[in-house]
């Protein structure tokens, strides 16, 4: 039946994603990563853990031993990741893990690389938001000789967000979800495999939050001040800036990590929602569970950070986007990072050279430098996002109050409606709330093509076949 998860609900609106062992719909679950599940007529099915992966660094090798593994690693692994009878080539976002993978496949491959970006107008974006880095990928694309095509997106590129919603078959918090989609699309014209760089995040600690751990860490605040700061912040409203910031600042540990990944927080979430939604949620903190595997890592904090993020977030976010949005384009997305000897030597590489001297990727740059172009190396990380928060303050105001606020929406009795237009008015007022936004989006549009639809696509399917099986086929 397609009833909700009420706890996978929460998960999704702190998180961004349902959780690593169950999904949206009750009853439906989900096979965790490196797990196998074996299954024998009447007994019942079983799970269990195939590969696993976990930090111990190897203090007999130099850093240079290290640079130099690392690009025979990405060598032999891009290598073999280039087999394939279609054509191929590669997505290519003037990132250092992209740059990377295509500099190797150009020393690799006799003919030219084929290589795919996308952009965003210029009423889309401002240069020094950080949303734009088709330079930088042509700038790389030029360095080696690459076929190269970009693409740019207009706001009107959310017409399309059906289909997304459909593909991604769960409410998705990513709207990287959205260039995605639209760079498989463009690939799908020219080749049928391609390579990305997703995982260097991950394995050579590249997020921004390790930093700001790191920082935090430095200059950790005493306990009592924590809890005047945090006494103090209760009292600040929503809608005031830096509120956030010092109900930050109250939490130490594990607590503050997963706070700084977090979208809704619970005080927010008991807005956001109804009191009747809200009771099915009661006896759930979906940030718990992450707060406790933190709290029992093995390893220096880094590692136990990294290998989180490995087990959750690289799983549930970034490699279900890649491959729904690819396969949506029948094209096969590879990741020559993520093969399981390039990760087991990464996870061999200590901590300290791994974010040295506040430089994210130390190694992996260290790596390339000489490969590839100083610009690339050096340039500040962006991530694959784009300016909803802009065209949410323009050409898609209407559409976000329209969707959102709508009977159709309104009648589920899920979410308070008056919260939502706070978010909303508070957004358009310059409040950064895209994210947040794009969640309540992204959902109403699963609800409205799954949830709602009791009777359409699901069961056509099945009356299919139904009818192949009466006629023997």
């Amino acid at each position: 039946e397609r009833e909700l998860d009420w706890q996978s609900l929460s998960h999704l609106f702190s998180f961004l994603t349902t959780p690593k062992d169950a999904s949206i719909i009750a009853g439906v679950k989900k096979l965790e990563a490196g797990h196998i599940l074996t299954y024998s007529p009447g007994r019942l099915p079983v799970a269990e853990r195939y590969w696993d992966v976990e930090f111990h660094p190897n203090p007999r090798m130099s850093e240079g031993d290290f640079i130099d593994g690392l690009r025979c690693q990405l060598e032999e692994s891009v290598r073999l990741h280039l087999i394939a009878d279609v054509p191929l080539g590669a997505f290519l976002s003037g990132g250092i893990d992209s740059s990377a993978v295509v500099a190797t496949m150009a020393r690799l491959c006799s003919k030219p690389v084929k290589t795919f970006t996308i952009g965003f107008s210029e009423d889309g974006f401002n240069e020094e938001d950080g949303f734009n880095e088709m330079e930088h990928a042509r700038a790389v694309a030029m360095h080696f000789g690459t076929e190269h095509r970009e693409l740019v997106l207009e706001p009107n590129v959310l017409d399309v967000i059906e289909d997304i919603a459909w593909y991604l078959d769960e409410p998705f918090g990513d709207s990287s979800a959205i260039p995605t989609y639209m760079v498989s699309k463009l690939s799908s014209d020219h080749v049928k495999v391609v390579l990305s760089g997703d995982g260097g995040d991950e394995l050579f600690a590249g997020y921004e939050k390790y930093l700001v751990e790191a920082r935090e860490r430095r200059w950790g605040l005493p306990a009592p001040l924590r809890k005047l700061i945090g006494m103090a912040a209760s009292h600040i409203p929503e809608n005031v800036y830096g509120a956030n910031f010092f109900r930050h600042l109250a939490l130490s540990g594990p607590a503050r990590c997963v706070d700084s990944s977090t979208l809704f927080r619970a005080y927010q979430k008991e807005k956001l929602f109804t009191s009747e939604a809200a009771q099915f949620m009661a006896d759930y903190d979906p940030a718990a569970a992450k707060i406790q595997a933190l709290t029992e890592g093995a390893g220096d904090w880094l590692s136990v950070l990294q290998v989180q993020d490995l087990k959750s977030y690289l799983p549930l976010d970034i490699l279900t986007k890649v491959d729904h949005m690819s396969m949506a384009h029948s094209i096969e997305a590879r990741v020559p990072l993520l093969d399981h000897k390039l990760v087991e030597f990464a996870a061999t590489i200590p901590p300290e050279l791994r974010l040295k001297n506040g430089v994210t990727k130390h190694i992996l740059k260290q790596a390339m430098r000489g490969i590839l172009p100083d610009r690339i190396i050096d340039r500040p990380k962006q991530g694959f996002a784009i300016p909803l928060g802009r065209w949410f303050r323009g050409k898609l105001g209407s559409f976000v109050s329209d969707l959102l606020l709508s009977p159709t929406s309104r009648q589920r009795g899920i979410f308070n409606s008056r919260y939502i237009e706070k978010l909303a008015n508070m957004h358009h007022r310059g409040r950064d709330l895209d994210m947040q936004l794009w969640m309540l989006i992204s959902f109403e549009m699963w609800c409205r093509n799954f949830l709602d639809k009791r009777a359409e696509r699901l069961p056509t399917r099945n009356a299919l076949v139904r009818e192949a099986v009466r006629a023997g086929t």
